[in-house]
């Protein structure tokens, strides 16, 4: 049974302290301290200091520190689904192994702060972003027969509601409603066929439906103030994920083609996704055609590894279209294609003191070589535009920088199992988008409050700024006479939000995440007051 091997991953074989040898240590990292007896043995093998961990009584996070997880195959960041594999050691079966065993930046690192293991788990990376568990335990007899088949599955709601009780748009205090039904499936094709192990096969389709609050309400065009929301189209089910993924060279290569966004894996994290303006990625880059963002898909491939065992690389190729073709997600045809978006991003993951308090330091760039049309004729007449000086058409660079890093642990040595700090900064070419630049910041801590250990708060501070482009496009035509249109509402310049949130796993399978937005500037402009808005996030698994 999968959950009790997550369960006992880890678990302890001996009550005394290790030694760095017993540990698989580097020669340079820094001895265990002692551990006094009768301490859980769980932490005596795992290594961190004991005080660090605070594991309170009848703490629901095993002896192992890594939570009982849904079953494999839940919808894009809940949690990361469980791949098939060539290796089978690992617990979870989803990183890949490193190609030396060496250090890479870690090893500039002092040693007492330096904490890389060889005997790391290779946790998967990622927060409860969905309710741990399922609503219908009684489904898992007949999850584990199509599991040892070579099928898993996952069903789940995710609503969201908010409702704008100060400033926005006049009159239009109220609010509104919006919700996603998501299926997700995966075939191991090497349980299905010897043959093909490491082989699997991913698909995924969803109905969103609603009506956001952004535009109607808090009159903003360019930044969704919910998660659930865009580039869907209205139909009953939208195709997001059709690929296939190959791992091999013994774990240490994964390949993938086929119909996918780019922020299942580029610019994103699971942390950025337990806020809903930034799920699934940075607002700077869902505004961007060349950055396919969930759950909006294109053709493409990628190609990920390890090079040491504290840094990833993976660089890919995608198809171009614009942002809104193909809603409905089936159409499968390469002919309104407008270019190729060539995306490389390096990871480097340490893990720092003694307590191994994982961070993740990401730097990306991708060139989109696409045409666009120069944004400072969006507003003007074509007549006007087509005869401005220094206008041009041009291919767009995009770039990313997204950090975070754990600053305490708690209940449990896995990844996750603490409190994060976390800042980003994304710039995409000026000529091509509305947005151009956005820096955000902030926290995700989990248990707070006594006894209530998978409980997670975070607060996002988040600015944007419109392109300058854009807005020397609206100058000339407000100088003019002409109008900017029903959706400007004055020169646009920048625009801010706060976003808090406290997530609750109420239940087995269900998660409940009370919601505060205070959006500074709605619409980019000083026209509109600011708006602040409550709601509330509901997220259930079968």
């Amino acid at each position: 049974m999968q959950d009790q091997a997550l369960q006992t991953a880890g678990r302890p074989q001996a009550s005394t302290a290790p030694t760095p040898a017993a540990h698989g240590a580097s020669s340079r990292a820094a001895s265990p301290a002692p551990v006094k007896a009768g301490a859980a043995t769980e932490i005596t093998v795992i290594g961190p200091d004991p005080a660090a961990l605070r594991r309170p009584p009848n703490t629901p996070i095993p002896p192992s520190g890594v939570p009982v997880l849904p079953s494999p195959g839940l919808a894009t960041l809940g949690i990361a689904p469980i791949m098939p594999s060539e290796s089978r050691h690992t617990a979870h079966q989803i990183e890949l192994d490193a190609i030396s065993e060496g250090e890479g930046p870690s090893a500039l690192l002092p040693a007492w702060l330096d904490a890389q293991r060889h005997a790391d788990l290779d946790d998967p990376y990622y927060v409860p972003t969905a309710g741990t568990g399922h609503l219908v335990p009684q489904l898992m007899p007949f999850r584990d027969r199509l599991r040892d088949k070579g099928f898993t599955f996952t069903f789940s709601y995710k609503g969201e509601m908010m409702g704008l009780f100060d400033g926005g748009l006049p009159g239009q205090k109220g609010t509104s409603y919006v919700h996603e039904l998501t299926l997700q499936g995966t075939f191991d094709l090497g349980r299905m066929a010897p043959s093909l192990n490491g082989w699997s096969v991913h698909a995924l389709v969803l109905e969103r439906a609603g009506k956001a609050i952004q535009s109607t309400r808090a009159g903003e065009y360019y930044v969704a103030l919910q998660e659930v929301y865009s580039l869907s189209g209205n139909v009953a089910a939208h195709l997001v994920d059709m690929y296939a993924e190959k791992k091999m060279r013994h774990n240490t290569l994964d390949v993938i083609f086929g119909r996918m966004s780019l922020t299942h894996v580029y610019a994103t994290s699971p942390l950025l996704c337990s806020f809903m303006v930034t799920c699934s990625a940075p607002v700077a880059l869902k505004q961007d055609p060349a950055f396919s963002v969930y759950p909006k898909a294109t053709w493409g491939a990628r190609i990920r590894l390890r090079p040491t065992r504290d840094t990833a690389l993976q660089v890919g190729a995608y198809s171009v279209d614009t942002l809104q073709d193909n809603p409905s997600g089936w159409a499968w045809g390469a002919e309104n294609a407008t270019g190729l978006t060539l995306p490389i991003e390096f990871t480097w993951q340490p893990y720092l003191t003694r307590n191994r308090l994982p961070g993740h330091y990401v730097i990306g760039y991708a060139h989109d070589t696409t045409r666009y049309a120069d944004k400072i004729g969006s507003v003007l007449p074509a007549k006007i535009a087509a005869h401005l000086p220094g206008t041009r058409s041009a291919p767009a660079d995009i770039f990313w920088l997204e950090t975070d890093q754990m600053v305490y642990r708690l209940g449990g040595r896995n990844e996750m199992a603490g409190g994060y700090l976390m800042a980003g900064y994304i710039h995409v070419t000026p000529r091509a988008v509305n947005l151009s630049d956005e820096a955000y910041a902030g926290f995700s801590l989990v248990g707070l409050i006594p006894k209530r250990v998978t409980d997670r708060m975070g607060v996002l501070y988040s600015w944007y700024k419109v392109s300058d482009r854009r807005r020397e496009s609206q100058v000339l035509a407000m100088e003019q006479g002409y109008s900017l249109g029903s959706t400007i509402h004055g020169i646009q310049n920048s625009s801010q939000v706060i976003e808090a949130y406290y997530g609750i796993d109420a239940a087995p399978g269900v998660l409940i995440q009370p919601e505060f937005q205070y959006m500074i500037h709605p619409g980019e402009t000083h026209n509109i007051p600011n708006a602040a808005m409550m709601g509330l996030k509901v997220v259930a698994n079968l």
